[in-house]
């Protein structure tokens, strides 16, 4: 009976924590907001670190979970216009890495494209490709095909032009996602089969974990010509996650949006929910060594920001039913953040040789008020933003196409 007793508390507090009550939340400028989920794939618990990712999206919660007719977030051009972008542009190859499958992928995409006037990008005309890293299609989980109609929808947003590739991993083990990470590798590097070799691209990877002993062995999965990998920098404030701090890694941050009553734009903060800080294990790379408010000894995340925060969160379709919820819903966290900023870096055209030289042209850029906005406004966890670099921001925010 004891054990039963202990068991049912367990099972009592898993389900409190990833089934959260609807209400009305505060926000620190005294405007009200919808209560927001935390889906149960974003839950990490203490047995998964290590061994298992989590995703990185929340859910505004405004139809009491059970989505919507039409969108209600930002859209495409709203966050175009804040970030100063164009409306057309992209090439090569844009990959997409999450867990599990998503079965409605392509006609969610299209359905994202059409509404908000986007090209279309399908199967058909070689836009869109789905990929199962094992050879196998893997079961379908609802919370991580949220994350990737959440990462292929603003992918294409941010880059219309650029092909989008959906890696599937057969499970969210690091093991099974690290393995289609040098899927989604090859995929770049080829054109999407297209090409023998020589293709160019990057890899969005919107999950992660908490930081662990042995996280560097696994580095080189993110060391490739012609390949810039993106992460999420994670919802738990002033929190690190692998494998966004990883020094091959743009880590990306988040942000909050600001309008007036009208809907114009009036600033942007550091997130709350904005994970960053001193990694634990990965060293100080170059490319951060003369930037003055990185750690002096270890990698500093992020790197830079975009719109996380729920509360200015995004439009998101997603047919594939989850928790009674299908439809349009609005989406936030720093799984935003990386597949949108993998678009802006595509849409910038330069197409680095790796990472380390994607990282090294931001932090030579940074200063340059024209290619970064530097946030100075808002915390997150026990760092505050600042001028210049910091934990909740990295440099600030984007600001056009240049200096990426």
């Amino acid at each position: 009976m004891r054990l039963k007793a202990v068991v049912s508390v367990v099972v009592s507090l898993m389900f409190a924590l990833t089934v959260p009550t609807v209400g009305i939340t505060q926000s620190e400028n005294g405007q009200r907001h919808a209560a927001v989920v935390v889906p149960e794939s974003t839950v990490e618990l203490p047995e998964d670190v290590g061994l298992r990712a989590h995703t990185n999206h929340l859910i505004r919660d405004e139809r009491r979970g059970g989505g919507g007719s039409s969108p209600s977030g930002e859209t495409p051009a709203s966050l175009r216009a804040v970030y100063n972008l164009p409306s057309t542009g992209g090439s090569d190859v844009i990959a997409i890495v999450d867990a599990f499958d998503y079965p409605t992928a392509e006609n969610d995409l299209n359905v994202f494209s059409t509404q908000f006037g986007l090209p279309a990008c399908t199967t058909a005309n070689g836009c869109f490709k789905k990929v199962f890293a094992s050879g196998v299609q893997p079961r379908t989980n609802c919370g991580w095909a949220q994350e990737a109609a959440l990462d292929i929808e603003w992918a294409h947003a941010m880059a219309p032009n650029a092909k989008i590739i959906l890696v599937e991993a057969a499970t969210n083990s690091f093991v099974n996602l690290f393995a289609a990470v040098d899927v989604a590798t090859n995929e770049v590097v080829t054109d999407g089969g297209i090409l023998t070799s020589g293709g160019r691209g990057e890899v969005s990877m919107s999950w992660g974990g908490r930081e662990f002993a042995g996280e560097t062995d696994f580095d080189s999965h993110f060391q490739h010509d012609g390949v810039v990998y993106l992460a999420s920098s994670g919802d738990t404030g002033g929190v690190n996650i692998y494998p966004s701090v990883s020094p091959s890694v743009v880590s990306a941050g988040g942000t909050s949006v600001h309008r007036d009553a009208n809907g114009n734009f009036t600033g942007e903060t550091g997130w709350s929910g904005s994970g960053g800080g001193p990694s634990a294990f990965e060293a100080r790379p170059t490319y951060q060594a003369t930037v003055a408010g990185t750690d002096p000894t270890h990698r500093s995340a992020p790197d830079f920001s975009f719109d996380a925060d729920p509360n200015s969160g995004v439009s998101v379709f997603d047919s594939t039913r989850c928790r009674g919820a299908k439809g349009w819903q609005v989406f936030g966290g720093t799984s935003v953040s990386a597949p949108s900023l993998a678009g802006i870096v595509n849409l910038a055209g330069s197409f680095m040789i790796d990472s380390t030289a994607e990282l090294s042209t931001i932090y030579g850029n940074s200063a340059n008020t024209s290619d970064f906005r530097d946030i100075v406004s808002g915390s997150a966890g026990s760092f505050s933003c600042k001028a210049g670099y910091d934990f909740v921001t990295g440099v600030g925010s984007d600001k056009g196409i240049g200096g990426k």
